[in-house]
């Protein structure tokens, strides 16, 4: 994406973008709590990630999800060692993309938060300094519908008050989420990790 003259807003995506994937050691401390043998992270994260979606948009309880990821119900301490060993691990963020939107923040460009996370989650992430840069947080667990569903772009479109989608900047890490994007009209930058790229699509051309 090159700099534009032509921007009303921009929404952005959560995980992969302003927040840092969860590292290896933090998998491992989560497999762990759940009791799970150490030689099968992978294992682990497939059966995380089998029933993610409906959890993040808000069709199963933190008991329903995990409940489905280890075959049995925990009781309540491990849920809640469980919860907050799994909401920690989302919540690093990358100060470098968040240099980039305060200063287009300060420009004045209006910024929508749009993210698939569960309710737990979402209230977390709505504590952080950051927030305060975003028009409104739009998180699946509150719209019941995740990315790369058309509604949700729907959703976060209206937030941003921009009239034309085609004026409007979509940022996120998964290709997929972004094929989506442009499909609803909005244009789409699919974030690989260098800041540079997003602050060439968030700063207008000189001229």
């Amino acid at each position: 994406m090159t700099r534009t003259t032509h921007l009303d807003a921009v929404i952005l995506d959560y995980n992969g973008v302003i927040g840092r994937q969860p590292t290896h050691d933090q998998w491992v401390r989560l497999a762990r709590t759940a009791s799970w043998p150490d030689d099968d992270l992978t294992g682990f994260q497939r059966a995380f990630w089998s029933a993610r979606d409906p959890y993040d948009a808000g069709q199963l309880s933190d008991l329903a999800y995990w409940a489905r990821v280890l075959g049995s119900h925990p009781g309540p301490r491990l849920l809640h060692e469980l919860l907050t060993t799994d909401t920690d691990m989302w919540t690093g963020t990358d100060e470098r993309v968040l240099s980039v939107l305060q200063r287009a923040h300060a420009a004045g460009l209006p910024m929508v938060l749009l993210s698939n996370a569960p309710a737990r989650l979402s209230d977390v992430l709505d504590t952080h300094p950051w927030r305060q840069m975003m028009r409104q947080a739009l998180y699946s667990a509150w719209l019941q519908v995740c990315k790369p569903d058309p509604a949700a772009y729907d959703h976060a479109l209206k937030a941003t008050g921009a009239d034309d989608p085609r004026r409007v900047v979509f940022v996120d890490d998964r290709a997929d989420n972004c094929r989506a994007a442009e499909e609803a009209g909005l244009r789409a930058l699919h974030y690989t990790g260098n800041p540079a790229d997003l602050e060439a699509a968030l700063t207008p051309a000189a001229g």
